[in-house]
């Protein structure tokens, strides 16, 4: 047991679907109604000794579990995993996904899902708020299963309902899912336990579901030398009275001493200090709003702490840190740290946008989610919005890849200024999803406009059938009657006979003694041809065809022929044939 560090779970979901509730239920605390407006601000941490787990899980406890008890991170938004990365990847071992029942996936459960995705992280649903559903009788604190059993045919029949959509919802995810005791294979279907963090109905079986998988199939991950240097994440930097500036962080292997030194990594390079005090708030106490913390000479993983150390203003949350000795250790850190960085970042002379994030595991996260959407990145770094981004970027071809993505960072304002000069696009906020789908929409509707004026601008099929008896003039230039029998002609069309010589171009087009540029299948009016004579090169009653440039033809041939209406279409093949008698690979 002693080699088994407790695990680390991150509780994600939508804002308001009750996560904080969740954990308030399971610690016997009451966090949630201390936060503003009730949502998690900062990210909390909270150590669940298996002591008061097994006391909550009482009615359905097993005795073969082997592990100390569980670390709980609460995450508010997009926090709830780019910003907790420790070696190799993601700080959590496991996750808790909280889904409102009743509403179901929201936009930042989505945003949930993409990053447990990302980061392949194993995750259990807690289908939260069983409670509001209709005619649920509520039972304080009991197995889901018990009070299930002891429901009303309409209120079982409700639920069914709600779990059946959930499912539903994931598999559109690509996750195989199911009611927690329907399941065989936890490594294959995620499990879904309905809960209420109000009454705690369903948290038994929640919490031993999370001891199950993190003893059976993540064992080898936490059976780690406790022993070892401290290495940890930093959650946040906070400015205490009467301390100075503080780092709230946790350890994730290893034993941190009062008295060590430690190495983060900082704005410009390493930044080395000593820790001159650690700070540790009581078992199920919240880090967050805890203000009486216990002070502890050393603590072992996995733990949420506070920091006491000089020179830690310019440390950034969501890196790692690690107890170091020599010189050598402090190298290999820095080494390693930027070579984890260099790693996921993302710098080619291709065509792409740019991305600007705040820390490491958010790069990471939107480099997967822009990836999976087919966007294509020419770079992609930690830091501020400038200039040099701008200009990057400015050398795209195409004018949808002119575009910034700046995940919860600054735009400095000399980046804002040549943006407008380059005609550069930058896309600012706090929220993966919502950034993704600002530009992917703005995109889509970009394409749209140029596809829409790419097709206006084609010489399209046109046929017309010169009307002998409205000659207005013969020559320079000739002025007839015209009826447009399908198809289009436009001021400017080039005009051939069947046989494929040439007649003029259509230099005006008058309707009802006003000028006009278009004229659809149908209309009558009068054009003026350049170049020729009626009664000479005309008779004056021919069909004539618009005469289409061969690269007009060609995408009109490839991409544009199934938009065509049938006797457009008809007229185009027409068209296509009298081209082909005089060369048979004209415009293929």
């Amino acid at each position: 047991m002693k080699n088994i560090r407790t695990p680390i779970v991150a509780v994600l979901g939508h804002v308001d679907h009750g996560k904080t509730t969740l954990l308030d239920k399971i610690r016997k605390s009451k966090v949630a109604a201390k936060e503003a407006g009730g949502i998690t601000q900062h990210i909390g941490a909270t150590e669940i000794p298996i002591e008061i787990i097994r006391d909550i899980c009482k009615d359905i406890w097993r005795p073969n579990v082997e592990l100390p008890g569980l670390f709980f991170i609460d995450t508010p938004g997009h926090k709830a995993f780019t910003n907790l990365r420790k070696r190799g990847g993601a700080l959590a071992d496991l996750a808790i996904l909280v889904i409102d029942i009743n509403e179901g996936v929201m936009p930042q459960t989505e945003e949930a899902i993409a990053i447990l995705r990302a980061f392949k992280t194993p995750f259990v649903v807690a289908a939260n708020k069983i409670d509001r559903i209709p005619g649920w009788q509520s039972r304080e604190n009991e197995p889901f299963i018990k009070s299930y059993a002891m429901q009303e045919d309409f209120a079982k029949m409700n639920l069914d309902t709600k779990l059946y959509e959930l499912v539903g919802s994931l598999y559109k995810f690509g996750f195989s899912s199911d009611r927690f005791d329907r399941i065989k294979d936890f490594t294959k279907t995620v499990a879904i336990v309905p809960v209420s963090g109000l009454t705690g109905e369903g948290i038994p079986e929640l919490l031993m579901i999370l001891l199950g998988l993190a003893q059976r199939y993540l064992a080898k991950n936490l059976r780690l030398q406790v022993e070892g240097r401290a290495k940890g994440t930093i959650l946040e930097i906070k400015e205490e009275r009467g301390v100075g500036v503080t780092c709230d962080a946790i350890i994730y292997d290893g034993t941190l001493k009062v008295g060590d030194k430690i190495a983060i990594w900082g704005k410009d390079d390493v930044i080395v200090t000593n820790v001159k005090a650690i700070l540790r708030p009581p078992p199920t106490k919240e880090m967050r709003v805890e203000s009486r913390f216990i002070r502890v000479d050393k603590v072992t993983a996995a733990a949420g702490i506070k920091i006491v150390a000089p020179n830690l203003e310019k440390a950034i949350a969501g890196t790692e840190f690690e107890a170091v000795e020599s010189e050598e250790d402090i190298r290999k850190f820095r080494e390693r740290v930027k070579r984890e960085y260099e790693e996921v970042a993302i710098r080619t002379e291709g065509e792409g946008i740019v991305l600007k994030t705040d820390t490491i595991g958010s790069l990471e996260a939107m480099i997967s989610e822009l990836k999976s959407h087919g966007i294509p990145i020419k770079k992609a770094e930690v830091g501020e919005v400038d200039k040099r981004d701008v200009i990057d970027v400015s050398t795209n071809k195409e004018e949808v890849n002119k575009v910034i993505l700046a995940f919860n960072v600054k735009v400095l304002p000399e980046a804002e200024e040549e943006a407008r000069n380059y005609g550069v696009k930058i896309f600012e906020g706090d929220i993966i999803y919502s950034i993704i789908d600002a530009f992917v929409k703005w995109r889509d509707e970009a394409r749209t406009i140029k596809e829409k004026q790419k097709i206006e601008a084609l010489i399209k099929p046109g046929k017309v059938k010169l009307l002998k008896e409205f000659i207005f003039r013969r020559s320079k230039p000739a002025i007839i009657g015209v009826k447009v029998l399908a198809g289009e002609l436009r001021r400017g069309s080039e005009l051939i006979k069947p046989d494929g010589s040439k007649v003029g171009e259509v230099r005006s087009m008058q309707k009802e003694g006003k000028n006009v540029a278009i004229a659809k299948a149908g209309e009558e009016l009068a054009i003026a041809i350049e170049d020729v004579t009626i009664g000479r090169q005309l008779e004056g009653d021919e069909i004539l065809y618009v005469d289409i440039p061969e690269k007009h033809a060609k995408v009109i041939e490839r991409e544009l022929f199934d938009s065509l209406d049938e006797e457009t279409k008809k007229v185009f093949l027409e068209y296509l044939e009298i081209k082909r008698k005089e060369n048979p690979f004209w415009a293929k």
